[in-house]
């Protein structure tokens, strides 16, 4: 499985588009205050198989409970997670509870700064695309709703989660 946090907030993203040239695309946006919820989650490249958490701060805590919830979708097998280097993951806090749990989980770190290596990475730009880029909003919540209706047809094992997760784009 291939690990990566995101936030998703109540405020409108400018992305690409088509406009006048010279002039900036405004998206208007009633927002009372900045609201934010962070997300973790994971792909597993063969299958496809997108896992999703939500919490209000990405921490040691929220980050222990979410590979809670991936250890229960593989009953059977020990999950290996690869993922980047944010703070947390290194946390004192965690080193026992990774020790107690070995036998289910094994984390596995990518290079510093190597996101292009990150499966993960490319399933946060695809929603992004979907549901934030050049959207306006009145509140969190139906950001979050969008991003669950987004993603509950990617939890089972399918084409479009693999596809992402594969994709390899040439910078060349």
């Amino acid at each position: 499985m291939f690990e990566d946090e995101a936030s998703l907030s109540n405020t409108a993203t400018v992305s690409y588009k088509w406009s006048e040239k010279g002039h900036q695309p405004k998206i208007e946006q009633q927002q009372n205050k900045r609201e934010r919820c962070t997300l973790s989650g994971c792909v597993d490249p063969y299958t496809g198989k997108i896992i999703t958490f939500k919490s209000k701060k990405g921490n040691t805590l929220s980050f222990f409970r979410f590979l809670m919830v991936v250890c229960m979708q593989y009953p059977d097998n020990k999950v290996y997670m690869v993922l980047d280097n944010v703070r947390y993951h290194h946390a004192k806090r965690l080193k026992p509870i990774l020790e107690r749990y070995k036998h289910r989980i094994e984390l596995l770190f990518l290079p510093a700064y190597s996101p292009d290596l990150n499966p993960m990475e490319r399933i946060w730009w695809y929603m992004r695309k979907k549901i934030s880029h050049n959207r306006g909003i009145k509140s969190l919540d139906e950001r979050i709703n969008d991003f669950d209706v987004l993603f509950n047809c990617l939890v089972q094992p399918n084409e479009l989660g693999r596809n992402l997760s594969n994709l390899i784009v040439n910078l060349y």
